[in-house]
């Protein structure tokens, strides 16, 4: 099992930039995939970004696109999400989230086993 705590989050005003971490208990952290996923209030939980086990391949919701990087540290057992240009509707509680192994498919909730409790993200206009 792993255990995930996130934090980093805050408020920023548009245009702004924040960075996520995301640390992992246990020895094991670089057998898991980890995933980004966000929910706004009244809103399902959505894809953000999700990176492999080695980190050398990552996935990106097209909303964030070009905008949020996400990136792991095997020996710190600490997976990042770094955005930048931040939008109002960017606006959510972010969740890390592990899955052992590759999942087959990287960007649906229901593949990741484990989550955090989330860290709320508010962008101002």
């Amino acid at each position: 099992q792993v255990q995930l705590v996130e934090s980093g989050g805050g408020l920023v005003q548009a245009g702004g930039s924040l960075r996520l971490s995301c640390a992992a208990s246990g020895r094991t952290f670089s057998r898991y995939a980890m995933g980004w996923f966000r929910q706004a209030p009244g809103k399902e939980r959505e894809f953000v970004a999700a990176i492999s086990r080695s980190g050398t391949i990552t996935y990106y919701a097209d909303s964030v696109k070009g905008r949020f990087t996400i990136s792991r540290d095997n020996a710190k057992n600490t997976v990042y999400l770094q955005m930048n240009s931040l939008k109002p509707e960017d606006t959510a509680v972010y969740y890390c989230a592990a899955v052992q192994g590759n999942p087959s498919n990287y960007y649906n909730k229901f593949a990741y086993a484990y989550w955090g409790q989330g860290t709320q993200v508010t962008v101002s206009s």
